[in-house]
């Protein structure tokens, strides 16, 4: 079983360094540099190179799963594992399309999109000082270019189409992409945005049943 992980915006897999995975073959997604006006689809599929097996699973966590997403409309899989994620563009919070209609996040400074702060802490539900680190860590390590490009294409995200075999995992306490706003599988109780790191030992357990080969 070949699993292929797409991690949060910017993210990489220091945010699942405390998820069980031994015993399966995984491979975390590189991000790349988007070219200039790039659309999302003609993105992920400059991503379809890093993945060399046949009927993958897909894992995408946040923003990785709009790609994965993306990505098995290109390609056949086995399974879409969304993590804290949307689905479809209904799915994405009212006031961030609306932002995006009315362009109101073009205005905003790459710098203060990567500063970490109380505000950014609580939005992804980041409360132990390692995961405060860590969160500031993946900010300051993020591709302004990847950034601006990732958020113009959250916000207009247009995808309708309901790809079979996803299974959705979300947090009860997520700030970013609040559970009201989507239908999901499974609710982590507590779990905010960044549950991969302080609900692992749950997340853990449901993830080593949906990663097997059915």
């Amino acid at each position: 079983m070949d699993c292929y992980i797409f991690s949060g915006l910017g993210a990489d897999d220091r945010v699942f360094q405390r998820l069980d995975f031994s015993g399966y073959s995984i491979t975390f997604i590189e991000w790349l540099t988007p070219i200039e006006n790039e659309t999302i689809e003609k993105y992920a599929s400059r991503l379809l190179i890093q993945i060399k097996t046949t009927r993958p699973i897909l894992m995408g966590l946040s923003f990785g799963g709009l790609i994965a997403i993306e990505v098995a409309k290109q390609i056949e899989v086995q399974k879409v594992i969304l993590l804290a994620s949307v689905k479809i563009r209904r799915e994405i919070p009212f006031y961030f399309r609306i932002a995006g209609l009315l362009m109101l996040h073009k205005p905003i400074p790459v710098w203060a999109l990567k500063k970490s702060n109380v505000i950014t802490n609580w939005i992804f539900g980041a409360e132990s000082e390692f995961d405060k680190q860590l969160l500031k860590q993946i900010l300051m390590d993020t591709d302004p270019k990847l950034l601006k490009w990732a958020i113009d294409n959250i916000v207009n995200w247009k995808n309708k189409t309901k790809i079979n075999n996803i299974f959705h995992i979300h947090g009860s306490n997520d700030r970013l992409l609040p559970i009201m706003f989507v239908k999901c599988d499974h609710v982590v109780k507590n779990g905010g945005h960044l549950m991969t790191l302080n609900n692992s030992l749950e997340l853990s357990k449901i993830l080593r049943q949906h990663l097997q080969v059915h």
